[in-house]
């Protein structure tokens, strides 16, 4: 199902970092929340108890809680199985596959000629590692040693990986998001051979390739549409690159302590770590809690 906002102009921000003032966060209506390095600590690969004690309060008091993740659906239950919470919304694929526990649905996936284009790249340049994003199956081109260092950085938290061909899965199921495991400047190359895609990085080692005018915004966007929620009422968290622009589209963004440069810029507001209370202490700071 296809069912896109199309105003782009919608997607730029309308903040700067420093506003909303501390206790502006009465109305917010939808909290919005990154999965690695936000919910989970890169060194417990836990979620702590005051996260999970923060989202409980929210839904007490009536305010929807949603992930905004670039992970697939399928790779989230590693994660949120071991949650006593039930989120109201999924927004996967970095905003490309959303869904909710009712029967709300709305997606985009990557145009069959630009996945002809990205795997056309990949067949010449064979040492590169990728991963293929399916609605419910997630697979690699094969493996090496950046794929096994970065799935030992996810610990525990690292979904299972399977490998397949993706010139014949591809061209049978659709796809919401490659991404091969290249530095900045091979992204530039690839995406510049593409009609309508883009990347966006969370991690060093890869980026996550979608559609040109999808992204975590859009995610929100498809959400407050069902919900019939304003952009001010929306608060997100992030803390890499991927979530630099949903940070800048919400109503408050905020970023955590061990975040990167990029989404610190983006964000009203900086917060502790996740080891230290950071998704708490936000809540508190802006009086949404």
């Amino acid at each position: 199902m296809n069912n896109i906002i199309n105003d782009d102009s919608a997607l730029s921000p309308t903040h700067g970092p420093g506003n909303p003032a501390a206790g502006q966060g009465n109305d917010i209506r939808a909290v919005f929340f990154d999965i690695d390095g936000t919910l989970t600590s890169f060194i417990t690969h836990k979620v702590p108890d005051s996260t999970v004690d923060a989202i409980h309060r929210l839904q007490a008091k009536g305010i929807k809680v949603l992930i905004c993740t670039g992970r697939a659906p399928s790779q989230m239950g590693v994660v949120l199985d071991t949650m006593p919470v039930t989120f109201d919304g999924i927004a996967a694929f970095n905003g490309q596959y959303c869904f909710d526990g009712n029967g709300f649905f709305a997606a985009q996936a990557i145009e069959p000629d630009d996945i002809g284009v990205i795997l056309g790249w990949l067949d010449r340049h064979p040492d590169v590692v990728a991963n293929f994003g399916e609605k419910d199956y997630v697979y690699f081109n094969h493996t090496n040693e950046a794929l096994q260092a970065t799935w030992a950085q996810l610990g525990k938290t690292a979904p299972t990986r399977y490998f397949d061909d993706p010139h014949e899965r591809t061209a049978t199921h659709e796809t919401f998001q490659i991404s091969p495991f290249i530095g900045p400047d091979e992204e530039a190359e690839l995406v510049g051979l593409c009609r309508n895609v883009r990347g966006v990085r969370w991690h060093p080692d890869f980026t996550d390739l979608i559609p040109a005018d999808g992204g975590k915004p859009r995610g929100i966007q498809r959400f407050m549409a069902h919900y019939g929620i304003t952009r001010e009422q929306t608060m997100a968290f992030g803390d890499g690159g991927n979530d630099t622009s949903m940070l800048a589209y919400a109503g408050i963004g905020i970023a955590m302590g061990n975040a990167t440069d990029e989404p610190k810029a983006a964000a009203d507001y900086v917060t502790d770590d996740v080891d230290h209370d950071g998704v708490l202490n936000a809540l508190l700071h802006f009086g949404v809690l």
